[in-house]
């Protein structure tokens, strides 16, 4: 789980907020009797492409394991001229292949016939019992095409069988036999069911689906102020798929969905269903995560409340300013930020009124610290004498903003990271693979009508180890 002490640092973050309006001159035409309405976020989208080279040597395995010891066993086989034949064909060997380009591969299996021959019951069958043992090795050449049908399985979209590999003669009561017709016929008959149209030689489903159960299911995360859900719900899966000049089965495969957000208490319990396969040109290993954290408009007003409300804050040595019911709330896509606030002097001069901020939020990446841009603020107050002596003291106020204004996250948002390479660390039957580089900041922020909506983007990318 991870564990993003955001609102900790967030606390740190709105002082700065409060304060930094004293950085410009009070502008007029700000009215926040005037709202704009809120932002609506966009949505958050997660990306995931990783071009996958299988190894010759894992294709290797995952054909002989398709391929069995034993291939076909026939009992009274009619091999012509009056002949049968108990027979039994098993693999002699590791099947092997080569790709003749992009798109068909060359499989050749050996194979070894063993049985006994003689002839058929009835006429000079009554009289001949006697059997011919037969065994002979020979080595037949497939062609075939395979490709990603829907359901992940590596499918052989068209077969062939192009050499049989040898001559399978025999000499049976003084007669010399080819059987090499017949044998060629059980084979491409074999050959057919194993790998003709339709047929599965390899799949991918369960590599696919461990993947996706760890990756694609609901997961919490614990911000600090309560828990949130996250579920991906996929758009788009997208692979392309072709051999390379050095023997590798390479996988172009992407995937791209929407980052849905969730009460605790109202986590799915499954993942959503993968989409359909579509064509992918991009061969780019990318990793990108966006979280959508939402912090309400309450949240943010107690988390100011516990540092602020009540607090005198001291701007130089004859003035202080002591804030009170401070409220957070969205100004179209900027972030709001009103209180009471009492100013005093020595010497008695005071101010009560109230100070209304906005800016739109930001994370400066130079100093991994979130701020606010392109602020803007109006005082409210009867005593525009005591107003004006209290603006005049911006420069010496920003020099104690500045002793307080420096909050990085960095050490917050390392913390994450440990969580989000556990997350999509997996280990399958096929291959293990591990999310390296991964590096977390806050993205964009959204005042929205519920809350300030902050799009945490993790970037990274992936690792494979066939097996």
């Amino acid at each position: 789980m991870m564990k993003i002490h955001f609102l900790h640092d967030l606390k740190k973050y709105l002082v700065v907020i409060l304060f930094s309006p004293f950085l410009i001159s009070s502008c007029k035409s700000l009215n926040p009797a005037v709202v704009p309405p809120p932002v609506s976020a966009p949505v958050s989208f997660s990306t995931a492409n990783v071009p996958l080279s299988i190894p010759k040597q894992t294709l290797d395995n995952l054909l002989n394991q398709q391929i069995p010891r034993t291939l076909l066993e026939e009992k009274g086989l009619d091999m012509g001229n009056g002949i049968q034949g108990d027979l039994t064909f098993t693999r002699n060997g590791a099947a092997s292949w080569r790709s003749l380009d992009g798109q068909q591969i060359e499989i050749t299996i050996p194979i070894r016939i063993q049985g006994e021959l003689g002839l058929k019951k009835g006429g000079l069958g009554s009289f001949f019992q006697s059997k011919v043992p037969l065994d002979k090795s020979f080595k037949p050449v497939f062609v075939v095409n395979p490709e990603i049908n829907s359901d992940w399985g590596l499918e052989i979209r068209d077969f062939e069988l192009i050499d049989l590999g040898g001559k399978i003669e025999l000499s049976v009561l003084g007669m010399d036999l080819d059987l090499s017709g017949i044998v060629r016929k059980e084979i491409r008959n074999w050959a057919s069911i194993k790998f003709g149209p339709g047929k599965t030689l390899a799949s991918f489903k369960p590599f696919i689906n461990s993947a996706w159960d760890q990756i694609g299911k609901p997961f919490m995360v614990d911000f600090g102020a309560g828990k949130t859900a996250f579920s991906i719900q996929p758009d788009s899966i997208k692979l392309k798929e072709f051999f390379d000049s050095s023997q590798n089965y390479n996988l172009w495969l992407g995937l791209n969905g929407k980052v849905n957000s969730h009460p605790a208490e109202a986590v799915p319990s499954r993942a959503f269903p993968l989409p359909g396969l579509s064509p992918n040109e991009n061969s780019e290993n990318k990793l990108e995560i966006i979280l959508p954290l939402t912090l309400s408009y309450a949240q943010l007003n107690e988390l100011l409340g516990e540092n602020l409300n009540g607090k005198t804050f001291k701007v130089d040595k004859k003035t202080s300013l002591t804030p009170s019911d401070i409220q957070s709330s969205a100004f179209g896509d900027l972030l709001a930020i009103s209180m009471d606030f009492f100013a005093e002097q020595t010497g008695g001069k005071s101010l009560k009124g109230k100070l209304f901020v906005v800016g739109k939020p930001a994370y400066d990446p130079m100093t991994q610290s979130l701020i606010l841009q392109d602020l803007n603020f109006k005082i409210e107050s009867g005593n525009l004498g005591a107003q004006t002596g209290i603006g005049l003291k911006k420069g010496k106020i920003i020099r104690q903003i500045e002793k307080r204004a420096v909050f990085p996250i960095g050490n917050t948002l390392q913390e994450s990271l440990g969580g989000i390479q556990n997350r999509l660390a997996l280990d399958t039957p096929y291959a293990n693979l591990k999310v390296r580089g991964v590096t977390i900041v806050p993205g964009e922020f959204y005042p929205t009508a519920n809350g300030l909506l902050v799009q945490l983007k993790a970037t990274g990318k992936v690792d494979v180890s066939w097996k």
